[in-house]
Protein backbone atom coordinates (compact mmCIF):
# COMPACT_ATOMS: atom_id res chain seq x y z
CA UNK A 1 0.00 0.00 0.00
CA UNK A 2 1.78 3.05 -1.35
CA UNK A 3 1.03 5.95 1.41
CA UNK A 4 0.05 9.76 -0.11
CA UNK A 5 3.01 12.25 0.27
CA UNK A 6 2.17 15.18 2.68
CA UNK A 7 0.65 18.40 0.73
CA UNK A 8 2.89 21.00 0.16
CA UNK A 9 2.67 24.67 0.33
CA UNK A 10 2.21 27.34 -2.34
CA UNK A 11 3.66 31.08 -1.69
CA UNK A 12 2.71 33.60 -4.46
CA UNK A 13 4.56 36.25 -4.42
CA UNK A 14 2.61 39.21 -6.33
CA UNK A 15 3.71 42.69 -7.01
CA UNK A 16 4.19 45.26 -9.98
CA UNK A 17 7.06 44.25 -12.66
CA UNK A 18 10.37 45.13 -10.82
CA UNK A 19 9.35 44.90 -7.58
CA UNK A 20 11.81 42.20 -6.74
CA UNK A 21 9.31 39.08 -6.69
CA UNK A 22 12.48 36.89 -8.05
CA UNK A 23 14.82 37.88 -5.95
CA UNK A 24 13.03 37.92 -2.87
CA UNK A 25 11.79 33.98 -3.92
CA UNK A 26 15.48 33.36 -4.38
CA UNK A 27 16.18 34.61 -0.79
CA UNK A 28 13.06 33.08 0.94
CA UNK A 29 13.89 29.98 -1.13
CA UNK A 30 17.76 29.86 0.92
CA UNK A 31 16.31 30.84 4.33
CA UNK A 32 13.87 27.96 4.03
CA UNK A 33 16.24 25.31 2.72
CA UNK A 34 18.76 26.75 5.61
CA UNK A 35 15.84 25.25 8.56
CA UNK A 36 15.28 22.37 6.62
CA UNK A 37 12.22 23.15 4.60
CA UNK A 38 12.30 22.23 0.69
CA UNK A 39 11.11 24.56 -2.03
CA UNK A 40 11.18 25.12 -5.40
CA UNK A 41 10.79 28.62 -7.16
CA UNK A 42 7.90 28.89 -10.05
CA UNK A 43 9.47 31.72 -11.36
CA UNK A 44 7.00 33.77 -14.28
CA UNK A 45 9.78 34.85 -16.30
CA UNK A 46 11.02 31.02 -16.97
CA UNK A 47 8.04 29.61 -17.05
CA UNK A 48 6.45 32.34 -19.47
CA UNK A 49 9.17 31.08 -22.26
CA UNK A 50 8.27 27.57 -22.01
CA UNK A 51 4.61 28.40 -22.34
CA UNK A 52 4.34 31.55 -24.40
CA UNK A 53 7.79 31.40 -26.36
CA UNK A 54 6.42 34.79 -28.41
CA UNK A 55 4.12 36.08 -25.42
CA UNK A 56 1.48 39.15 -26.92
CA UNK A 57 0.72 39.83 -23.04
CA UNK A 58 -3.11 39.93 -23.98
CA UNK A 59 -5.40 39.59 -21.24
CA UNK A 60 -6.50 36.34 -23.05
CA UNK A 61 -2.87 35.10 -22.73
CA UNK A 62 -2.79 36.43 -19.50
CA UNK A 63 -5.91 34.63 -18.34
CA UNK A 64 -4.56 30.93 -19.44
CA UNK A 65 -1.07 31.29 -18.48
CA UNK A 66 -2.21 32.32 -14.80
CA UNK A 67 -4.04 29.51 -15.23
CA UNK A 68 -1.10 27.47 -16.14
CA UNK A 69 0.89 28.54 -13.76
CA UNK A 70 -1.82 27.86 -10.99
CA UNK A 71 -2.64 24.56 -12.04
CA UNK A 72 1.35 23.58 -11.88
CA UNK A 73 1.38 24.56 -8.58
CA UNK A 74 -1.54 22.62 -7.75
CA UNK A 75 0.05 19.43 -9.14
CA UNK A 76 3.65 20.30 -7.34
CA UNK A 77 1.49 20.83 -4.00
CA UNK A 78 -0.29 17.85 -4.24
CA UNK A 79 2.40 16.27 -5.18
CA UNK A 80 4.09 17.01 -1.81
CA UNK A 81 6.23 19.72 -3.14
CA UNK A 82 6.72 23.17 -1.69
CA UNK A 83 6.78 26.43 -4.17
CA UNK A 84 7.41 29.29 -4.26
CA UNK A 85 5.77 31.64 -7.03
CA UNK A 86 7.33 34.97 -8.49
CA UNK A 87 4.55 35.70 -10.70
CA UNK A 88 2.80 39.58 -10.94
CA UNK A 89 -0.36 37.82 -11.67
CA UNK A 90 -1.96 41.34 -12.27
CA UNK A 91 -5.86 40.81 -11.15
CA UNK A 92 -6.84 39.29 -7.72
CA UNK A 93 -8.85 36.24 -9.54
CA UNK A 94 -5.80 35.00 -10.76
CA UNK A 95 -4.17 34.28 -7.10
CA UNK A 96 -7.72 33.80 -6.10
CA UNK A 97 -7.81 30.95 -8.27
CA UNK A 98 -4.75 29.50 -7.08
CA UNK A 99 -5.75 29.97 -3.39
CA UNK A 100 -8.66 28.12 -4.67
CA UNK A 101 -7.16 25.07 -5.45
CA UNK A 102 -4.17 24.86 -3.28
CA UNK A 103 -5.33 23.95 0.26
CA UNK A 104 -2.06 25.94 2.01
CA UNK A 105 -1.63 29.07 0.02
CA UNK A 106 -0.35 31.91 1.25
CA UNK A 107 -0.35 35.14 -0.93
CA UNK A 108 2.39 37.60 -0.15
CA UNK A 109 2.27 41.02 -1.46
CA UNK A 110 5.76 42.88 -2.79
CA UNK A 111 5.04 46.24 -2.51
CA UNK A 112 7.03 48.76 -4.20
CA UNK A 113 5.99 51.66 -5.95
CA UNK A 114 6.18 51.72 -9.60
CA UNK A 115 8.80 55.09 -9.22
CA UNK A 116 11.04 52.62 -8.18
CA UNK A 117 10.38 49.81 -10.09
CA UNK A 118 11.54 52.18 -13.09
CA UNK A 119 14.26 53.00 -11.57
CA UNK A 120 15.20 48.94 -11.37
CA UNK A 121 14.11 48.08 -14.71
CA UNK A 122 16.40 44.91 -15.25
CA UNK A 123 14.43 43.84 -17.96
CA UNK A 124 13.83 47.07 -19.51
CA UNK A 125 10.76 46.53 -19.14
CA UNK A 126 9.50 49.87 -17.88
CA UNK A 127 11.42 51.71 -20.24
CA UNK A 128 10.07 50.11 -23.44
CA UNK A 129 6.27 50.64 -21.81
CA UNK A 130 7.10 54.45 -21.41
CA UNK A 131 8.63 54.52 -25.11
CA UNK A 132 5.58 52.79 -26.15
CA UNK A 133 7.20 49.40 -27.78
CA UNK A 134 5.47 47.00 -25.13
CA UNK A 135 1.64 47.82 -24.06
CA UNK A 136 -0.18 45.98 -21.17
CA UNK A 137 2.25 46.38 -18.38
CA UNK A 138 0.93 46.42 -15.51
CA UNK A 139 1.59 49.27 -13.59
CA UNK A 140 2.26 51.40 -16.56
CA UNK A 141 -0.47 51.17 -18.88
CA UNK A 142 -2.26 48.10 -17.15
CA UNK A 143 -4.06 47.52 -13.88
CA UNK A 144 -2.36 45.70 -10.96
CA UNK A 145 -4.90 44.73 -8.43
CA UNK A 146 -2.66 44.38 -5.25
CA UNK A 147 -4.34 41.93 -2.15
CA UNK A 148 -7.05 43.36 -0.36
CA UNK A 149 -5.96 40.89 3.05
CA UNK A 150 -2.43 39.00 2.23
CA UNK A 151 -0.99 36.88 4.52
CA UNK A 152 2.23 39.34 4.16
CA UNK A 153 2.72 42.79 2.99
CA UNK A 154 6.46 43.32 2.53
CA UNK A 155 8.11 46.57 1.59
CA UNK A 156 11.07 46.04 -1.13
CA UNK A 157 12.42 49.38 -1.00
CA UNK A 158 12.59 49.57 2.76
CA UNK A 159 14.02 46.19 3.31
CA UNK A 160 16.39 44.48 1.94
CA UNK A 161 15.65 40.71 0.10
CA UNK A 162 17.22 39.00 3.09
CA UNK A 163 15.02 41.05 5.47
CA UNK A 164 12.42 40.65 3.60
CA UNK A 165 12.53 36.64 3.28
CA UNK A 166 12.85 36.40 7.31
CA UNK A 167 10.20 38.41 7.69
CA UNK A 168 8.00 36.38 5.66
CA UNK A 169 9.26 33.03 7.13
CA UNK A 170 8.50 35.11 10.69
CA UNK A 171 4.85 36.55 9.45
CA UNK A 172 3.72 32.81 8.04
CA UNK A 173 5.16 31.12 11.20
CA UNK A 174 3.21 32.92 13.65
CA UNK A 175 -0.24 32.09 11.65
CA UNK A 176 0.75 28.21 11.81
CA UNK A 177 1.69 28.21 8.17
CA UNK A 178 5.20 25.59 8.37
CA UNK A 179 3.14 23.48 11.41
CA UNK A 180 3.44 20.59 9.47
CA UNK A 181 6.74 21.13 8.22
CA UNK A 182 8.54 22.25 11.39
Amino acid sequence: MSRRPRPGFAIWLTGLPSSGKSTLARALQRLLAEQGIDSRVLDSDQLRRKLTPQPTYTPEERDAFYQAVAELARRLTAQGTNVLIAATASRRAYRRAARDCIPRFAEVHVDCPPRVCRLRDPKGLWRRAGAGEITNLPGADAPYEPPRSPEVRVDTVQTTPQEAARYIRQRLAAQAFFAEEV
